[in-house]
């Protein structure tokens, strides 16, 4: 329905409108519009011609909504997202954001791509396509990310290449393998050439990096990135050219330590991305529309963090026609009744009004699903597989830290009872464990992590980045075997087990990381989720989202797959006793 062409643009009647020779499709009269090419908020009617707008000014229209002194501005784009970690099919996520005024988002299918590899990349494209939020697309750059994890396909430039020719793919998406290009890796620099030969972008994805090995990566032109954490780092990569996409997640928030990098000199080289943001937080905390707001509290101003929001982010990946209320550029506008809360009253696209007062006006996108294979499949499971028996007087422990998915590693004593070495409740020490789940392979690992502070039970999970094995954190090695059987029955899912039995389950069966349920549905078993998970003591807001980046292996500092623990920094895997003497 929503497909602004070239065609579609006749410029004969466009110029006859926005001369105010000829009636406008719709005015919205009496707005306030933010100019975010000039910082101006300029008084005026706009004037919408089919899905384009024709002029700011004075003008009569067939139809006219007054907006009585409300502020009109683009629509806000989210420059990077993994719509896979909302849990949802796509166009639910559009039912999600489009209320709090997204209009499009740049979304790279990473983790769907790790499970099914282009049958779920092409899932995702066909999902996407048609409903009220404009979907664009950056092509996986490394699946897997690293050599250190089982993963459900691995996927090279030609898999790749042919993908590029797409108008809705805009580029490369995070190249995670940063050693891979400092060091030349071929595979690695073929994708990176195909890109650049199709004038596509690359973004970025490498956390702390720095020096020379930084100069290297963004010799690469690779020009952009979201996994800065501190205002130095995000400061250095800015002095490298590249343009900064600054995260708040359901897990790694950015945007209170990298908001002080907002001004008008910096603010066309910054973007806003929520990268992993699940449905139960784009339901109760907003979109992009709840970072601006937040922005705007830390001290940016109001129309340069629309502009970060907009513009920004629409001329970084080269899209000409959206992120401005402007003639010409796509009608796709928010309505706000002041610039401090950021409350959006009306969206539209493309000249259309698709939401009102934080509520879809009518229902969008393709009813009909194409079938995936499953996608998990694990070998039979005992209590004893998790058993770990003391090597050393120190083991390796993962230690989370709070809002961020960096961790650090750990030097602790273990707690041995019976000759095994079991979770430590007293110090908040438990047992994670990472079982494969695409080939019913041999490969699962043991490890422990500190901060996740459950007393009791068994958490698990078939979302664990990248490769989405199943990850468990778990007080006693028989409610994590029932987990993961439950999962195993759901094809995929979450699922928390106390004493033998489940007490609250998520069915995701799309690739074990979406529900094929309308949003309402899986907001509603997210909540029973994190109340079932904090009646085992952890005192995470959200604790499914914090053990499924345990896993990431391109994170530092220690991680663990289903071969191992991983040091991050040596991109290699460790004993869970070898520790530094």
């Amino acid at each position: 329905m929503f497909l602004a062409r070239a065609e579609d643009y006749p410029l004969d009647q466009m110029i006859d409108v926005a001369a105010g020779r000829t009636r406008a499709d719709l005015v919205l009269k009496n707005a306030n519009v933010v100019n975010v090419i000039t910082g101006d908020i300029i008084p005026g009617d706009i004037a919408i011609h089919g899905a384009y707008i024709a002029g700011v000014g004075e003008y009569v229209g067939k139809k006219v909504t007054d907006l009585k002194g409300m502020y009109v501005a683009p629509s806000f784009i989210d420059g990077h997202v993994h719509v896979e970690s909302s849990m949802v099919m796509p166009i639910q996520y559009a039912r999600a954001v489009v209320p709090h005024g997204t209009g499009a988002v740049v979304a790279d299918p990473h983790e769907i791509a790790n499970v099914l590899g282009m049958e779920g990349i092409l899932y995702m494209s066909k999902s996407m396509r048609g409903g009220p939020l404009e979907f664009y697309m950056m092509l996986p750059s490394c699946v897997p990310s690293t050599d250190l994890e089982t993963n459900g396909v691995a996927l090279d430039f030609l898999d790749i290449k042919p993908l590029m020719t797409e108008h809705y793919v805009l580029g490369l998406a995070e190249v995670m393998n940063y050693p891979g290009v400092i060091y030349r890796d071929p595979a690695v620099l073929e994708k990176i050439s195909v890109a650049l030969r199709m004038d596509k972008r690359v973004d970025g994805h490498a956390p702390d990096l720095d020096g020379l090995d930084l100069n290297a990566y963004a010799a690469a032109r690779i020009t952009s990135e979201h996994e800065c954490t501190t205002l130095e780092e995000a400061q250095r990569k800015l002095q490298r050219g590249m343009h900064i996409h600054i995260r708040e997640g359901s897990t790694a928030k950015n945007l209170n330590a990298l908001a002080p990098l907002i001004n008008e000199m910096t603010s066309m080289a910054c973007s806003f991305c929520t990268d992993d943001r699940n449905t139960l937080d784009l339901i109760t905390k907003g979109h992009i529309d709840s970072m601006v707001r937040d922005a705007i509290a830390l001290g940016v101003d109001p129309v340069v963090a629309i502009k970060v929001a907009t513009l920004s982010t629409a001329r970084h990946y080269g899209l000409r026609y959206i992120g401005a209320v402007a003639p010409g550029y796509h009608a796709d506008l928010v309505v706000l009744d002041n610039l401090k809360d950021i409350n959006v009253e009306r969206v539209y696209k493309q000249g259309t009004l698709v939401a009102k007062n934080g509520k879809m006006v009518q229902e969008f996108g393709v009813t009909e699903q194409p079938r995936l294979r499953r996608s998990v499949n694990i070998q039979y499971l005992e209590p004893e597989d998790f058993h770990v028996k003391p090597r050393g007087s120190h083991m390796n422990v993962i230690g989370m830290i709070k809002d961020q998915i960096v961790t650090d590693r750990l030097i602790e004593e273990p707690k041995v009872v019976d000759g095994l070495v079991v979770s430590d409740i007293d110090n908040d020490i438990t047992k994670i464990a990472i079982i494969e789940r695409h080939n019913a392979s041999e490969p699962r690992s043991v490890g422990f992590v500190k901060g996740m502070g459950i007393l009791e039970g068994a958490m698990v999970s078939s979302i664990a980045h990248d490769s989405h094995n199943l990850v468990a954190v778990s007080t006693n090695d028989e409610d994590l075997v029932a987990a993961a059987v439950q999962i195993v029955r759901m094809q995929g899912g979450i699922a928390i087990a106390k004493g033998g039995r489940i007490l609250e389950s998520i069915p995701l069966p799309i690739a074990g990381l979406m529900s094929d349920q309308p949003i309402e549905h899986v907001s509603e078993k997210l909540q029973d989720l994190k109340e079932a998970a904090h009646s085992l003591g952890t005192p995470l807001d959200e604790p499914f989202m914090a053990m499924a980046f345990l896993s990431l292996p391109v994170i530092p500092k220690l991680k663990i797959t289903d071969l191992g623990l991983v040091d991050v920094e040596r991109f290699r895997i460790i004993d869970l006793f070898e520790v530094p003497e």
